[in-house]
């Protein structure tokens, strides 16, 4: 049974997502400040975490940017909430590693789908893993099968979506995806096509793969449509 730690501040939302989780077969935690959400993220590993951006005290960026940050937590997908519905915030909580942002107010029904696709993503078919070999370029190498990729030798310190990305693209060298094959292989559901998700997460990668990431050696733009993996010769 699946266990989701919900972290928000405001008793009525607790309840309310905690009713709609139990129901559907989940185990719940709950959180009501930041603090309280890292000791339990670190005593229970939940498997997933929906976290309210305005807590008190240490905010939910903040919660996040230690969570992602932690080798044992930083894999677990993350949905934060806001009462903001601006896109700045959705950027940064995105760029700091959520895997989804919500506002406030909010579908019940919506949010424990999104839970649902989000834990999926996380298990997936044993078949599919195996089919998962291990990949190098260069320098890089990616072990799917630890969850880990290397440059020069060094552990990258990849979120799940990062790397679910990274594996992607390095496992299809010459191919072109788009941003909206990217976020429903990597999302797994109709996510907003507005949205600059994929974009921030390619400019994440390439800080963190590319020597000049104005000038990528791996990861290339196809203007008008989308990203590949540069072939190697």
């Amino acid at each position: 049974m699946p266990l989701v730690l919900v972290v928000d501040d405001e008793v009525n939302i607790l309840q309310l997502l905690k009713y709609n989780l139990v129901k559907e077969g989940f185990q719940v935690i709950e959180a009501t400040n930041g603090n309280d959400a890292i000791k339990l993220t670190g005593e229970k590993t939940p498997d997933l975490i929906i976290l309210d951006k305005m807590l008190p005290g240490m905010d939910g960026f903040d919660v996040l940017r230690i969570l992602k940050s932690n080798r044992q937590s930083a894999s677990i997908p993350v949905i934060m909430l806001s009462a903001r519905d601006e896109m700045l915030d959705k950027v940064l909580g995105l760029e700091l590693g959520a895997d989804d942002y919500i506002t406030k107010p909010f579908s019940p029904r919506e949010l424990v789908a999104r839970v649902k696709v989000h834990l999926r993503r996380k298990q997936p078919p044993v078949e599919e893993e195996a089919a998962k070999k291990e990949v190098r370029v260069n320098c890089l190498l990616i072990q799917p099968e630890k969850y880990e990729a290397l440059l020069d030798g060094v552990r990258l310190e990849l979120t799940q979506k990062e790397f679910e990305l990274l594996y992607l693209l390095v496992a299809n060298p010459g191919r072109v995806f788009t941003r909206d094959s990217l976020l429903e292989k990597i999302w797994g559901y109709d996510y907003d096509r507005k949205s600059r998700t994929v974009d921030v997460h390619i400019r994440y990668l390439r800080l963190k793969i590319e020597k000049d990431p104005a000038n990528p050696e791996y990861i290339e733009t196809v203007r008008g449509v989308g990203y590949r993996f540069r072939e190697t010769h």
